[in-house]
């Protein structure tokens, strides 16, 4: 992201009883040529047959399309609520519909619910119910209405966190003094690449061939240069509806390649409108008949990978003298680089190579404008002397309660030796 500016004030998205209704994202039926047609009434019998035989596949589209995009709400105080959770992986999203008496405004008013962890790789068959807490409420695109989409976690049916569930965690260091003061500030640039359904080669690629070369796909427009351009304009405009606080979207150097950029938010809330965000674009991109990856390097070779860069700044750091609580923050990440590399996604090792705007992932590394260094920061922010910086190892696959909490934890709640950081200071050439 090139600018931190004032994050949203949704800590828990709030849908307020009396909101605009607005239509719910539905495939488009294209009948007019039809009814051109049929008001040929000299058409021979062969026409009027074909025509015809349209219509009455156009009409079943049509009622079924009627159905998706029924407003129950004059009918009904009753809404469907979408319970969304990470499954066993890590990363991959599951959901499953429930019907809620009357419209919400918060998670605390929505019931707890179970689902079957044996099949999700979450709990063993023997013992499998896994119970989902709401955490975060969202206005959902696809139902419209007064309807939303449920942000979960996990947990045993004796209240303990299964494994998986990364958000508890994240929600206790969100949650220190320490850090609830600082006020912790996230911009993340979220990376994906859109792929041909059957034979897993990215969107607008000769099937076994590949394009052109790197240079011209960048935010580049034309019909051979940007794929996929609806399903990234149809996410940004339901992830606006859904009151996702998303900045920004562009075509990405690899073609097939996007990226959008959610933020700035503060602490958990960061994590939870990622989430929510990676879910509308797996339903999008199921609607359009399009694979969704988030491998950080999906095609290997001279292509740029796929990240998840984290810009992160605490009230401290946008303040004045600032500049010098973001070296000490560089400083200490510098001391943990192991630990964060473990924790910023699988695969990340295929991507972080010193080549393709990437520093090496062996390597701590730190610049002004340098998008070839671990960590880098602003000109803007150089020159004010307080801002923020940009953690570029995450990979696109990254899970972002894991990744903020983690920045957070290192730079405001851990503290290494005086040793330890002289040393550090003196080989990243440093002076804090």
């Amino acid at each position: 992201m090139a600018q931190i500016l004032a994050p949203s004030s949704q800590w828990q998205m709030r849908i307020p009883k009396n909101s605009a209704l607005a239509s719910p994202m539905t495939a488009k039926v294209w009948s007019s040529l039809l009814l051109k047609q049929n008001k040929k009434a000299t058409a021979k019998n062969t026409a009027r047959f074909r025509v015809f035989a349209a219509q009455s596949e156009n009409s079943t589209v049509n009622r079924l399309e009627n159905l998706l995009n029924l407003d129950i709400t004059p009918y009904t105080d009753k809404i469907i609520a979408e319970y969304i959770w990470i499954g066993g992986s890590g990363i991959d999203l599951r959901s499953k519909p429930k019907t809620i008496a009357k419209p919400v405004e918060h998670p605390s008013e929505l019931p707890k619910w179970n689902y079957d962890g044996s099949s999700t790789g979450q709990a063993p068959g023997e013992d499998s119910e896994v119970i989902l807490y709401p955490q975060a409420i969202f206005k959902d695109p696809f139902r419209g209405g007064n309807n939303i989409l449920v942000i979960c976690d996990s947990y045993t049916p004796a209240g303990e966190p299964i494994p998986t569930n990364k958000r508890h965690r994240a929600a206790e260091i969100f949650s220190n003094k320490k850090v609830a003061v600082e006020v912790p500030w996230f911009g993340i640039e979220q990376e994906y690449t859109l792929l041909q359904t059957n034979v897993k080669w990215p969107l607008g690629w000769p099937v076994g061939g590949y394009p052109g070369p790197q240079g011209p796909y960048y935010c580049g427009a034309g019909a051979d240069k940007s794929f996929g351009r609806d399903i990234s304009d149809a996410h940004y405009k339901a992830c606006l509806y859904a009151g996702i606080n998303i900045s920004g979207t562009n075509g990405e150097v690899m073609p097939g390649q996007w990226e959008y950029q959610v933020g700035p938010s503060v602490g958990i809330d960061a994590a939870d409108h990622i989430w929510c965000s990676r879910y509308i674009l797996e339903r999008i991109t199921e609607q359009a008949g399009v694979v969704l990856s988030l491998d950080p390097k999906p095609i290997e070779g001279d292509w740029n990978g796929a990240g998840c860069h984290t810009n992160y700044s605490t009230k401290r750091m946008r303040e004045d003298g600032g500049y010098e609580v973001i070296k000490k923050a560089i400083l200490n990440l510098s001391l943990r680089h192991n630990e964060h590399i473990n924790a910023y996604g699988e695969g990340n090792e295929r991507r972080l190579t010193g080549k393709h705007e990437t520093a090496n992932i062996n390597t701590f590394s730190w610049g002004v404008a340098n998008r070839g260094c671990s960590i880098r920061v602003g000109r803007d922010t150089e020159k004010k002397g307080k801002g923020y910086l940009e953690d570029r190892r995450p990979a696109s696959n990254m899970d972002p309660y894991v990744v903020t909490s983690l920045l957070a934890e290192t730079t405001i709640l851990w503290e290494p030796t005086l040793e330890a950081e002289a040393l550090a200071a003196q080989k990243l050439a440093l002076k804090v």
